[in-house]
């Protein structure tokens, strides 16, 4: 069985923000078995795994991501949204647009130090639009 959900998150500052409880909140009770799929609406936010409790990791991701994928770069073609657009469409090209995780005993499957991030490169990136994708 497929079932997809549209979930719709809270505007987010720039940075690396764990997801995983609101996801959940938003999804109410898992199946018992099965996988999550989660996909983001957008060009210039993206989804990952990593880290969930030291916040430092949080902003070591934002300092790294910003030092990789300067603003204002002179060969940028595309600049008419700001100086922060084009640098978020790389990042979220190169941190992807979509996770899936292991559903067991109605719980997601992440290992003990595993959340999901949404990660805004925007500066005023806005509400954030998901489908998740239960596969049962």
């Amino acid at each position: 069985m497929i079932q997809h959900i549209e979930l719709t998150l809270r505007e987010y500052p720039r940075g690396f923000h764990l997801i995983t409880d609101e996801i959940l909140t938003s999804l109410g009770e898992l199946p018992k078995n099965g996988i999550l799929h989660l996909f983001i609406k957008h060009t210039s936010a993206g989804l990952t795994i990593n880290e969930n409790a030291d916040p430092t990791v949080r902003e070591d991701f934002a300092n790294s991501f910003d030092r990789l994928v300067k603003e204002r770069e002179p060969f940028y073609r595309h600049t008419i949204e700001g100086d922060d657009d084009m640098p978020a469409h790389i990042k979220a090209a190169l941190v992807g647009f979509a996770v899936s995780v292991p559903i067991a005993n109605h719980r997601l499957d992440l290992g003990v130090w595993q959340g999901i991030y949404l990660c805004e490169f925007r500066n005023r990136g806005g509400r954030r639009n998901l489908i998740a994708t239960l596969y049962t």
